[in-house]
């Protein structure tokens, strides 16, 4: 299975957590679109002798897209790839773009998912976000949107500065009372160059609490197993026959391309990534040409990446995999870097997998990179 990523590089304002690559100005909007399709047509040699089953728009807020402009991308895939017959077509969206007229416009298209950006029910939370929306239209989009689409999904975050225990768990509640039937939920990181760091290093915002949020993780993972979601993987929670098949895709290494600037690409051996500068990503591809880096995986990093991932899944780390793609001293090499979290119960054998317990859940980045090979000595 293949995936093709599309990253819609616009936002109405910018998100105080926020460090993806995305600007405010709408004014090169129709020249972006129409780049994104040319390095469709630019890339089409790279699928040749495989299926895409997965179309992604991500951002930035895709939402901000006019139909037309939607499905002439659509189109652009469907005319220089072989798609399958019923392929999972996702449109991230913010609730303040979720209007009747624009869902009524979605329901025509051949988008079948929405994943909406709800973040909070609350609105204090929602204004140390900076989100663009109000509580009452994280509520009613969901509403609105499920007369038209079965297939949705909302990210929620937790350990927000000031977000009690109850209020996270009102949260979760909420979501699931509406039958959402999938969650993608992350803990809200601080990240480099962006506003929430700023207000934090001035005191004006509390700092990001980790244990706070190790305590919000696991309030949802009880709540998600008590209501029958799967944690299929670390931030997503599905009901059975929900999982979202990008996400897997990308999370048990199968190839996808990224179209768009700062859009990233994986063909199993080598990961690309475009330039995440939208100026110079449309005078690129107006000159014909590909704004990208290339970097060649080692053997190692392909062992790193899967040890990353692999933990990350319900499908874990298989032993069998590790000895026949890389080697049996990757083998012994991981058993031996898990051996103390095996004794402390952070990981687990499940058979020939190699598995992180409940316990070791939240931490499970952290023993990924204690299992990761630095060189092969």
């Amino acid at each position: 299975m293949s995936g093709i990523y599309i990253h819609i590089p616009f936002c109405k304002q910018a998100c105080h957590y926020c460090d993806f690559h995305f600007s405010t100005n709408m004014k090169y909007k129709n020249d972006m679109v129409a780049a994104l399709c040319e390095e469709i047509r630019l890339r089409k040699n790279e699928y040749e002798d495989t299926t895409v089953q997965t179309i992604y728009f991500g951002g930035g807020t895709p939402s901000v897209l006019e139909l037309s402009q939607i499905n002439q991308i659509i189109d652009t895939v469907y005319q220089n790839y072989r798609v399958s017959d019923n392929p999972e077509i996702t449109l991230e969206a913010n609730p303040d773009d979720i209007t009747s007229e624009k869902l009524e416009q979605l329901n025509e298209s051949p988008v079948n998912r929405l994943s909406i950006g709800i973040q909070s029910f609350f609105e204090e939370d929602l204004k140390l976000m900076n989100r663009a929306h109000n509580a009452q239209e994280a509520l009613s989009c969901i509403v609105q949107a499920q007369t038209y689409f079965d297939n949705i999904s909302i990210d929620l975050i937790y350990g927000i500065p000031d977000m009690t225990v109850d209020r996270w768990r009102e949260n979760i509640y909420k979501a699931i009372e509406l039958g959402v039937p999938h969650i993608s939920s992350y803990a809200l990181t601080v990240e480099d160059n962006t506003a929430l760091k700023s207000f934090i290093e001035k005191g004006l915002i509390p700092k990001v609490d980790d244990e706070l949020a190790q305590e919000h993780f696991h309030i949802l993972l009880d709540a998600m197993q008590l209501h029958s979601y799967s944690n299929y993987e670390f931030s997503n929670f599905g009901k059975e026959g929900y999982f979202s098949k990008n996400n897997t895709a990308y999370w048990t290494g199968k190839s996808y391309i990224g179209i768009g600037p700062s859009a990233h690409s994986f063909d199993g051996v080598r990961r690309s990534w475009n330039i995440n500068n939208n100026v110079k990503y449309l005078k690129s591809i107006q000159a014909g040409n590909l704004p990208m880096e290339i970097e060649e995986l080692t053997t190692v990093d392909r062992y790193n990446e899967y040890v990353m991932t692999g933990l990350r899944t319900i499908y874990g780390i298989s032993l069998n995999k590790i000895e026949q793609e890389y080697g049996a001293n990757f083998k012994d090499y991981l058993l031996d870097q898990a051996s103390d979290f095996l004794k402390d119960h952070l990981l687990y054998l499940d058979g020939d997998t190699l598995m992180v317990t409940r316990k070791g859940k939240f931490l499970s980045d952290g023993i990924a990179s204690d299992l990761f090979m630095l060189n092969l000595n």
